[in-house]
């Protein structure tokens, strides 16, 4: 019997993997305003810090021993350890650190999670090849505008599939970054991108065990992989992304191409990359952000008889955990997000540490909030009100967290967060160079610097 094989598709689609190979080949470089170029340190320090801070996860060590066993060549080094594996280990182990806290950046409009895909993949590309700072901000930059353009096509039907945007995206983001620090053709960018056109990464399905952040590092070696192979003359089809059974209409019925396309090379969206405050997924940061308020306006969480929250749907949708077992599980728990803010005022990794996520005093502050979708508050914001034992009501509302476009994270606010994920790793005195290293980035010599600073030494700061 014969199949039928007509599919629903855009056959009139332009032409978008040579598009982005030309923009990503021949962009000039630092061919942006000072303040996307300032957007990019901050995004590389932001991941930076992510990713030594994890270092010591069980996820790492994992992973670390996994590679291992391939026993690969010393090329490019594990951040945070003083340990070397080859360029694809190194982007997979640092893209899965940078990720395993959920305290990475976010691209607010698509919910991707930039960097751990392109900057896992550029600084171990980078740290083999001895590339200049200047050319690993360039390929950031260009790297992380190929993945979330990708991604603003796609989203949100793309990702209401089931699809983890941040790995689905970024494998192309590390792939276009990778080229670009190779410096290859049009032509070979083109076959680098529709290699990674072939390896979306992740599944929703995943969120809340050691494959979420597992995701951008498999990204980030897909990506890797992909320019090293179009460098030696691998092939794939010149229209990978658009074409009907391409990855981009495989993988989603939204296909807006204009947003790849529309000021493509002059608008830069690192621009309009967040960083989080909170160690948990995004949705979740404006109820800490209220709940902490609460605390700040006197509300202790022994006086608390009822906490009422409303939020958006999607909000319950992705972090409606009630119960969360670990501290993987509660980064997708806003209520246990609640009890963090109403308890600490804040949310770092330690207040999604297995022994806080399991505390009596956490469990049963987080059962006492009750969580109710209200459809006309947006996404990025939280209504919370606390009925405290006396009666007293006590209201709070976040239109914009902190950490949001609208009330963004300082470069101060960055590097104290830095500090916390860093100290405990290398000591304060060596944290405060690597900072100032970060800072310095684009008018480095190479990467050198960076990854000795990342290196843990004995210390008695």
């Amino acid at each position: 019997m014969a199949r039928n094989t007509q599919v629903s598709a855009d056959h009139s689609a332009p032409a978008i993997t040579q598009i982005l190979a030309k923009f990503v080949a021949t962009h000039p470089s630092r061919g942006w305003s000072d303040a996307v170029d300032h957007e990019a340190h901050r995004t590389f320090m932001n991941w930076l810090g992510c990713a030594v801070g994890a270092t010591g996860h069980q996820a790492a060590d994992a992973a670390l021993a996994a590679v291992q066993m391939l026993q690969p060549a010393a090329q490019a080094s594990v951040l945070g350890r003083a340990t070397k594996v080859d360029m694809a280990s190194a982007a997979l182990i640092n893209g899965i650190t940078s990720h395993t806290f959920d305290f990475d950046d976010t691209h607010l409009k698509t919910i991707i999670h930039p960097a751990g895909p392109v900057a896992s993949a550029v600084l171990a590309l980078a740290e083999h090849t001895g590339a200049s700072g200047r050319d690993t901000i360039d390929a950031l930059v260009i790297g992380i505008d190929v993945s979330c353009r990708v991604g603003n096509a796609m989203y949100p039907d793309h990702y209401d599939r089931g699809w983890h945007i941040t790995g689905s995206t970024g494998t192309l983001g590390a792939a276009a970054a990778c080229a670009r620090l190779l410096k290859l053709d049009t032509e070979k960018t083109a076959m680098a991108l529709g290699i990674a056109a072939s390896q979306p990464v992740g599944m929703r399905e995943q969120f809340g065990t050691m494959t979420k952040p597992f995701h951008p590092g498999g990204a980030a070696r897909a990506g890797l992989m992909s320019a090293l192979l179009a460098q030696h003359g691998f092939t794939a089809s010149p229209k990978a992304l658009e074409a009907p059974r391409g990855m981009m209409q495989t993988i989603s019925t939204k296909n807006d191409w204009s947003e790849i396309t529309d000021e493509l090379g002059q608008r830069f969206e690192i621009s309009f990359n967040s960083y989080k405050p909170f160690a948990c997924g995004i949705v979740i940061h404006p109820s800490i952000d209220a709940c902490a308020q609460l605390r700040a306006k006197g509300v202790k969480a022994e006086q608390i008889q009822r906490v009422d929250l409303r939020v958006h749907s999607l909000v319950l949708e992705l972090t409606g955990k009630k119960e969360p077992a670990d501290g993987l599980q509660a980064k997708f728990s806003v209520y246990h997000g609640c009890a963090a803010g109403l308890t600490f005022g804040y949310a770092a990794e330690e207040e999604f540490s297995d022994h806080v996520v399991n505390r009596e005093d956490m469990v049963a502050l987080r059962r006492k909030v009750v969580a109710t979708v209200d459809d006309s508050i947006d996404e990025a914001s939280a209504d919370v009100t606390a009925t405290l034992i006396d009666g007293t009501k006590v209201h709070v509302f976040v239109e914009h967290a902190i950490g949001s476009l609208q009330n963004p994270m300082t470069d101060a606010n960055l590097e104290g967060k830095f500090h916390g994920l860093a100290d405990n790793v290398l000591g304060v005195l060596q944290t405060n160079a690597l900072i100032a290293a970060c800072w310095e980035l684009g008018s480095a010599a190479n990467v050198a610097a960076i990854v000795k600073l990342a290196t843990p030494t004995r210390h008695d700061d």
